[in-house]
């Protein structure tokens, strides 16, 4: 049974660290990785896990400010993989808005 390769998504959860991080540490060979087509990267559980005390110690003491910025970063990847869904619920509701708005007496 071969094992599942974890996506930057799940590395960066494991780690606690944000995506672009994920692949920052890839890119300079400081976390081992695959690339899938050549382009998608995939970890393995164990190589994150090992990784995770030294990358802990790295990211671990993080002034307020560093913490500001990581929630901003945090909320900019929310928002930039989920665009479309809040794109679409806000015109829902602008739809649901006008035609409740045009039943009224």
């Amino acid at each position: 049974m071969s094992e599942k390769l974890l996506t930057t998504r799940e590395a960066s959860q494991l780690l606690r660290i944000s995506e672009k991080e994920v692949i920052d540490l890839a890119n300079a060979n400081l976390l081992p990785h695959f690339k899938v087509a050549g382009e998608f990267l995939r970890f393995r559980r164990e190589d994150i896990l090992k990784a995770k005390a030294s990358v802990k110690k790295k990211h671990g003491s993080h002034s307020t400010a560093e913490k500001k910025i990581h929630k901003r970063e945090r909320l900019r990847e929310f928002i930039y993989f989920n665009d479309f869904y809040i794109v679409c619920s806000v015109l829902i509701a602008v739809l649901v808005w006008v035609i409740v708005k045009d039943l009224r007496p």
